[in-house]
């Protein structure tokens, strides 16, 4: 049940918790879990044991769970990654959007693109900083909260561009978009 609850709070695995469950196994799950979260390895190390260990788990669930758990864990050691901040199968996210092209993103392994992806919001952060966003560079969140944000301009952006004013009134404000894309619209722990 606790990792049933766990899962509910990822917001790319709300809706596939009995699958995640069904494809991993509790055990497995909690297992690798607590390795990726407490291991002294390093953190390429501990992402890709946990990615390998999770192969039955669908690859994008996979490192949406170890990203927000990493991160939701330990903010201040571990960053957030999900598939809206960066999707290497797809070349998209908001960290393309406010990063130079020449930062490369991608990695070789799950854990290199994990360790890339850090090295990109570091940077995010860094430019911040410097143009006097401090106060959402000096939180642990706020860089997340920015994130959120930026896809959420994106997405209305190509959507409506490109779909119809019926489909773009689904979308939702915002402030709950970005609430949404954080997991923490209608929390239920």
């Amino acid at each position: 049940e606790r990792l049933r609850g766990l899962l509910r709070t990822i917001f790319a695995t709300r809706r596939h918790v009995p699958a995640v469950l069904d494809a991993a196994g509790p055990r497995l799950l909690r297992a690798e879990l607590t390795h990726l979260l407490h291991s002294p390895e390093s953190i390429v190390a501990r992402v890709d044991r946990f990615d390998t260990a999770l192969g039955a788990v669908e690859p994008a669930l996979r490192m949406d769970i170890a990203g927000e758990a990493l991160h939701f864990y330990d903010p201040l050691r571990h960053w957030l990654w999900t598939r809206w901040m960066w999707d290497p199968d797809l070349g998209t996210g908001a960290l393309p959007l406010v990063t130079m092209q020449e930062f490369e993103l991608r990695g070789s392994t799950p854990g290199q693109t994990y360790l890339k992806v850090g090295e990109a919001i570091a940077f995010v952060n860094e430019t911040g900083r410097a143009v006097g966003f401090t106060r959402y560079g000096s939180e642990g969140f706020g860089i997340d909260v920015y994130l959120a944000c930026v896809y959420g301009v994106y997405l209305y952006t190509i959507t409506r561009m490109r779909m119809t004013q019926e489909f773009n009134k689904v979308i939702p404000p915002l402030p709950e978009l970005a609430r949404r894309l954080l997991g923490t619209h209608r929390m239920e722990v």
